[in-house]
């Protein structure tokens, strides 16, 4: 019997089949996080993880079927593999303090740099691009939706059915409330630009529109400081944005009607709230001075620390293991995070650490704002732009809280970070191609064809 052998047809079906389980696979282990309570329970790191490598061996099957291996590029793969260099130096020299937790760590990080990679290989073109919005607009709005019915009648468990071992204060699906508040804050973005832009059609806007002002809603209801800051930041640069490039009527009233829907959100869903919240100012606030003092205190132990090992730090993923020999103040608490995303980093790996940070940011916006061009109207602008607002949110809230060290919330980060700073996406060849000319009849000469 005859052995099928696959037809140039079939190859390139089966090709763009696989393209898509990438791309849409990606995507969805980014959505699976946040709902495993934020993916930093044993059994979602693994999951984190092993449907990182699949997806990267998926990535290699495909490539094996067309017979070549094609690598788009991205300017971030150089400091990415900048740290993983600086975390292997570490393991090698016998600096990490503890090898086991590097090593875990260093899994963890692998998970996502194989998240940026397969999605810089996938997301390509502008309609993948205007789905995966969609997409992630409803997700962010069904995600905000059950945080807000959780919140009219919560019960102190997770889904109301999982108890935190630890405590917390729980929001939606997260132990921490200000990690819930990171999670919006690189999600509001997309339907907020989608509700400013002319992508989609005037239903679709106000229905964006909506999505967003419900999502930013929660975060302050959610009662995270941070997050309000991160907020405000993202606003104000988009208003800088919008100020630069001298936007319509159309616009401003756009962003005044979001502002309404939002006072009118907090007013109706949170008014209860504000009201227990004003009544009990006063025990409030001395909670908050005495998690301020704690928080400055762990700050400038995290100094200390740095002084200890300034050039490589002491391994990634150490800090709550070493912590305990420098910490100046007594508590019952574990402290297993600096509560500062750059302390922690600099405690960890040190100067070299820091430094390759800075170089990851600095190629990151380089790339990101020369993209950043008519947004209303372009979708790898408008893409860019709301990557950019959400990744500068959290690198803002990240001087006040630890969202980098939550893997559903770094994984997202980073994925934002490499889709911003990726080549411009493809349009469509059939909308840029010009119609060909008419073929001049036989029976006459060229010269009398019009």
């Amino acid at each position: 019997m005859a052995k099928h052998e696959m037809t140039e047809k079939e190859r390139k079906i089966l090709s763009d089949r696989m393209g898509t389980a990438l791309l849409y696979g990606t995507f969805g282990v980014l959505m699976f996080g946040p709902v495993a309570f934020g993916a930093v329970e044993p059994w979602s790191i693994f999951l984190l993880e092993i449907f990182s490598v699949l997806l990267v061996l998926l990535w290699f099957a495909r490539q094996w079927l067309e017979g070549q291996i094609k690598i788009e590029w991205n300017p971030l793969f150089l400091p990415m593999a900048g740290f993983a260099v600086l975390v292997a130096l570490q393991l090698a020299s016998g600096k990490s303090s503890y090898p086991h937790d590097t090593v875990s760590s260093a899994l963890l990080y692998s998970a996502y740099a194989m998240l940026c990679f397969v999605a810089s290989q996938s997301l390509l073109r502008s309609s993948q691009a205007r789905k995966i919005a969609i997409i992630l607009a409803c997700y962010g709005c069904a995600f905000a939706a059950i945080a807000l019915f959780q919140g009219i009648t919560p019960n102190g468990k997770l889904y109301w059915i999982r108890q935190p071992q630890h405590g917390g204060w729980i929001y939606g699906p997260y132990v921490n409330h200000n990690h819930y508040a990171g999670l919006m804050e690189l999600l509001i973005p997309i339907p907020g630009v989608l509700a400013l832009s002319r992508l989609v059609d005037q239903k679709d806007r106000i229905a964006a529109g909506v999505a967003a002002a419900v999502m930013t809603g929660t975060i302050f209801l959610s009662g995270s400081r941070g997050g309000m800051l991160a907020i405000f930041v993202e606003f104000a640069v988009l208003a800088v944005v919008l100020l630069r490039q001298k936007r319509g009527m159309r616009i401003v009233l756009g962003v005044g009607a979001f502002a309404i829907v939002l006072l009118s959100l907090l007013s109706w869903l949170g008014g209860k709230e504000l009201t227990t919240r004003v009544s009990s100012i006063s025990s409030e606030a001395r909670t908050e001075i005495i998690s301020g003092g704690m928080r400055r205190n762990i700050d400038r132990d995290s100094i200390r620390m740095f002084r200890a090992r300034p050039v490589l730090g002491w391994g990634l993923g150490t800090f709550p293991v070493v912590y305990p020999e420098f910490r100046s103040f007594y508590t019952n608490f574990f402290v297993n995070e600096a509560h500062n995303d750059y302390l922690q980093l600099l405690t960890e790996t040190g100067v070299l650490g820091f430094a390759i940070m800075v170089w990851f940011l600095i190629v990151l916006y380089r790339n990101a704002l020369r993209k950043i061009g008519d947004w209303t109207s372009d979708v790898s602008s408008a893409v860019t732009l709301a990557c950019t607002l959400g990744f500068t949110g959290i690198l803002v809230h990240s001087f006040l809280d630890f969202n980098l060290q939550i893997p559903a919330n770094a994984a997202l980060f980073y994925v934002f970070c490499t889709i911003a700073a990726a080549p411009p996406l493809l349009q469509r060849s059939r909308n840029k191609r010009k119609p060909a000319p008419a073929a001049a009849p036989e029976h006459l000469p060229a010269s009398e064809v019009v």
